[in-house]
Parts: C-alpha cells; sequence; structure tokens
C-alpha cells in the first residue's frame, strides 16, 4: 500500500521538476501540466503547492539560486590560492561544472527574458545579490574584481548558449578566449 506524501515532501520534487521544465522550455513555453507530468503529480495539485505559475517560477529561480551559492561556496572553501583572485577563481571554477548540464544556466537565461514580470524581475535580482555578496564576502576582493567575476559568468553564458566555441572566427576567439565554461 502506498502512502499519500505531504506537501513539504512534495514541494522539493515539484520544485526540482520546474527547474528542468522551464530551462528546457521557457516561462511562456511551460505549462503547469508539463511540470505536473515531470514530478508524476497533478496539475491541480502543483496549483495548491505553488497557486500561480509566477510563484513556480520564483521558486525554480530561488532554488537555482540556493544551489549556485552552495557550490560557490564550496568552491571558496576548496581555494588552493586563498587570495582575492585566487577564491574567485575557484568560485568560477566551482560554477562552471554545476553548470555542465545546463539546466540551471538556461534556467537564469530565461529569467532574464521575462525579468519585467515583477515577482520573476524580484526573484532575479534576489539571487543575483546573494551571488554578488557571497563572491565579495568570501574573497574579499575589491568591487571591481567582483564585477568583473559577475560579468565573466554572463560572457560564460553567451558562449555556451550561442555556441560561440563552435564558430572558428576571430571575433568568436576574441569573446572566449580564457574563459572557462562547460562544454
Amino acid at each position: 500500500m502506498s502512502s499519500l506524501s505531504t506537501a513539504e515532501e512534495r514541494v522539493p520534487v515539484v520544485t526540482a521538476s520546474a527547474v528542468r521544465e522551464f530551462a528546457s522550455g521557457g516561462y511562456r513555453g511551460t505549462t503547469i501540466a508539463d511540470v505536473a507530468r515531470d514530478a508524476r503529480i497533478s496539475p491541480a495539485y502543483v496549483f495548491k503547492l505553488f497557486p500561480s505559475k509566477e510563484r513556480l517560477f520564483v521558486a525554480a529561480l530561488a532554488d537555482c539560486f540556493r544551489q549556485i551559492v552552495e557550490t560557490l561556496s564550496m568552491g571558496a572553501d576548496e581555494a588552493e590560492d586563498t587570495s582575492s583572485d585566487g577564491i574567485l577563481d575557484a568560485m568560477g571554477g566551482a560554477y562552471a561544472e554545476l553548470i555542465s548540464d545546463r539546466s540551471l544556466l538556461m534556467l537564469q537565461v530565461h529569467a532574464q527574458s521575462v525579468a519585467n514580470i515583477p515577482e520573476i524581475g524580484q526573484a532575479l535580482r534576489i539571487g543575483m545579490a546573494s551571488v554578488v555578496r557571497l563572491a565579495k564576502s568570501r574573497s574579499g576582493a575589491s568591487d571591481d574584481a567582483v564585477q568583473r567575476f559577475v560579468a565573466y559568468g554572463q560572457l560564460c553564458h553567451l558562449i555556451v548558449t550561442t555556441g560561440i566555441d563552435d564558430v572558428p572566427d576571430e571575433w568568436a576567439s576574441i569573446l572566449s578566449a580564457g574563459i572557462r565554461h562547460p562544454r
């Protein structure tokens, strides 16, 4: 006999499904039914847990940034070079490994494309704030160095999502030179 799970047990399952589905189809192209199917529950139950598509997307984005912050923290912990630059470099390497499956990367890209939706824009800003604060506090780097760290991360997103690595032109080499990113 199977037992019914509680909402508390199902929220992380539904959130993980939302990360995968929204990363694949984007905010506009993904339905609650898509997430429910992946989570193996009914769409009605998803709506019970998350009363709107916006709240479900925000939960997925919050989980995405939680994973990013945890990974960056581990990268900082494992940095062999404990200088500011060394810690930021280790954090960048850890992030590159994290997004190698592309789900978290694509969810962020999709979130940026719908940041004009107030709840999503706010969640994106909260997530970015957590990354910036962590990078600053863990590395002790200057504001300029933290800005470059985040900028390189965004450039990494661009390189991966547009397939610049496969372009043999000089302009593509200029953009991707020295940037670590998942393949």
